[in-house]
């Protein structure tokens, strides 16, 4: 008889401790983003013709940013590919930050964006954010 190994994905939900970590951290970026929105919406403000609608355009991204980082930080398991897209958005601005060299404002935007990235990561596992993607089993006596 030879014993049979088999593969588990955990899918425990994280220790209490873990878990609210893992939202402060989400909630910490929400809170970080929400303070570049309003930087962003008095910039906006006091910009040239040239470049108000990509100023706006800017403070509207961080305006959704701020908010699908405080629905992580709520529901941090209920919020299927939430976690992904966030984390994908945020990477590709690091990389495209890093690849367009010395452009003004570019270099610390990467920066801070590659900043969210570890943290919004950290909470990912800190809250175990992939069970998001559990069937949702529905009870017939409700």
């Amino acid at each position: 008889m030879t014993a049979a190994t088999t593969t588990r994905i955990d899918t425990a939900a994280p220790a209490h401790r873990a878990d609210l970590v893992g939202r402060g951290l989400a909630a910490l970026a929400s809170l970080a983003t929400a303070v570049a929105f309003v930087n962003g919406a008095l910039l906006t403000i006091n910009a040239s013709d040239d470049r108000l609608f990509i100023e706006g355009w800017r403070v509207s991204s961080f305006g959704i940013f701020a908010a699908l980082f405080a629905l992580l930080a709520l529901r941090p398991r209920q919020t299927a590919g939430v976690w992904e897209i966030v984390l994908a958005g945020k990477a590709a601005l690091v990389v495209f930050g890093a690849l367009i060299g010395d452009v003004p404002e570019a270099r610390l935007s990467a920066i801070i964006d590659f900043g969210l990235v570890a943290v919004v990561a950290a909470a990912y596992v800190l809250c175990r954010g992939w069970l998001a993607w559990r069937p949702v089993t529905t009870n017939p006596s409700r």
